[in-house]
């Protein structure tokens, strides 16, 4: 069994993109879950619980790099360890 009394706190805003600035590496070292409006998303990029968005990659649209493009998705955002 997890022991998440001593994990640290997650962000408010976090990135999986190492280009981001708000990408955070020491947050990756344990697995994160996140809800959207009580529906648990597997795919999500990057979310902000303040302002209640999370950002999921498109099925097939890439932008000028050859990233997929992201799409906002806005509700009740709960980040927590799984």
């Amino acid at each position: 069994m997890n022991d998440i009394t001593n994990l640290p706190a997650l962000p408010d805003r976090l990135s999986s993109n190492p280009r981001s600035p708000h990408y955070d590496e020491a947050a990756f070292e344990h697995e994160i879950g996140i809800r959207l409006n009580g529906k648990e998303r597997t795919n999500v990029e990057e979310y902000c619980i303040s302002e209640g968005w999370v950002k999921i990659p498109s099925p097939k649209a890439l932008d000028r790099r050859g990233q997929p493009m992201l799409i906002t998705l806005k509700g009740t955002v709960e980040a927590f360890y799984a």
